[in-house]
């Protein structure tokens, strides 16, 4: 898709969001179902992935890890954002490897101290490039991405969580809408 293409797609788009904020706001979701303990079964768009411990917190290194996982849509989102702010800025990329980085303690995941945080500590994504644009216009491309990525600043704010009882009777949850 080059800038004209995008622009195009984008363009009515654009403005139907202004005219109408409402319609904007578009879900996204995912779901998992207990598998063997403790794993559970995500489905995902290539397919049903398991996930599990990691090897740093009793996993045998059979499943995927979350944190994996999570680094995965990160480098996903960054990696079409930036791809996407380069056709809309004009700049040509070519060679593109984009990285994603991090790392946890497991003391706070395993509960052995308070004092230390749950989660990943630090993420970082690396875009490596070739390309003829100037240092400054790679500078902008990293300002805009990490502007608009949506995985990126979901990790500014926690999720909440609940857990519910559900009606013996009821159905599961419903599937991912795609």
């Amino acid at each position: 898709m080059n800038r004209d293409e995008l622009r195009a797609a984008q363009t009515p788009l654009k403005q139907r969001y202004r005219d109408e904020p409402a319609s904007a706001r578009t879900p996204v979701s995912a779901t998992a179902t207990f598998d063997v303990p403790p794993t559970v079964e995500v489905t995902t768009w290539a397919g049903p992935v398991r996930a599990g411990l990691h090897r740093a917190t009793g996993g045998d290194g059979a499943d995927a890890c979350s944190g994996d996982m999570l680094m995965e849509a990160l480098v996903a989102c960054a990696g079409v954002t930036l791809h996407t702010v380069a056709v809309a800025f004009g700049v040509d990329l070519r060679d593109v490897t984009v990285r994603a980085e991090a790392t946890f303690d497991v003391r706070g995941t395993l509960g052995i101290d308070r004092d230390v945080p749950v989660g990943v500590i630090a993420p970082h994504v690396v875009a490596e490039v070739t390309t003829d644009a100037d240092d400054a216009t790679l500078d902008r491309l990293a300002t805009a991405t990490e502007r608009y990525c949506v995985v990126g600043q979901s990790l500014r704010r926690p999720p909440t969580f609940t857990v519910s009882r559900r009606d013996p009777g009821a159905d599961p949850a419903p599937a991912a809408v795609r």
